[in-house]
């Protein structure tokens, strides 16, 4: 065991809820322990969730962009033209931010999401984080994480839903689920 420090990459994967939420608890650690943290998300855009209020007290030392739409649709000739576009800008971006050293912790949220459905290659991703500076964390998350990805990361935690209100026909909770 060596307590040498190493910028970690981890994975939030999993069909169940929470992968956004750990991230976020992970960001607020850091930024607690002095460190500067981006979130950028992939596929947010249109929505407006209640953490982009609270980090707005953190300054420069916790910033979330949002750099999507707010809803893909998928598949084939569905596929929008400018979803695609608008994550190639956030993918440009993830990695001038991991590759810059300006910030202790990167978060690419909804990032599987955005490779799951063949809008960005996951190889680029992964030779990012092989040649992303040596203390500089990077935690990604959605559902369907890589296996390329899964294998290169240090730490992978998979969400398992075991009951969502949903089910009951309770719809999002402001607070919970934004």
């Amino acid at each position: 065991m060596t307590d040498s420090r190493k910028g970690l990459i981890v994975v939030h994967t999993g069909p169940g809820k929470g992968k956004t939420t750990a991230a976020m608890g992970t960001a607020l650690r850091a930024v607690g322990n002095g460190m500067k943290v981006l979130m950028l998300q992939f596929l947010k855009g249109s929505w407006h969730y209640g953490e982009l209020d609270a980090v707005s007290a953190f300054g420069q030392n916790f910033v979330i962009r949002q750099m999507g739409r707010g809803f893909v649709k998928i598949g084939g000739a569905e596929t929008d033209p400018e979803d695609v576009r608008l994550v190639e800008a956030a993918w440009d971006e993830a990695r001038a931010a991991i590759e810059s050293g300006e910030w202790d912790m990167v978060i690419l949220d909804e990032i599987n999401y955005a490779i799951g459905y063949g809008m960005l290659d996951p190889a680029k991703v992964a030779a990012t984080l092989r040649g992303k500076p040596e203390m500089v964390h990077v935690i990604l998350t959605g559902r369907n994480a890589h296996p390329s990805l899964v294998e290169l990361a240090d730490t992978v935690t998979e969400m398992r839903e075991v009951k969502h209100a949903y089910q009951k026909g309770i719809l999002a909770q402001r607070g919970i689920e934004y």
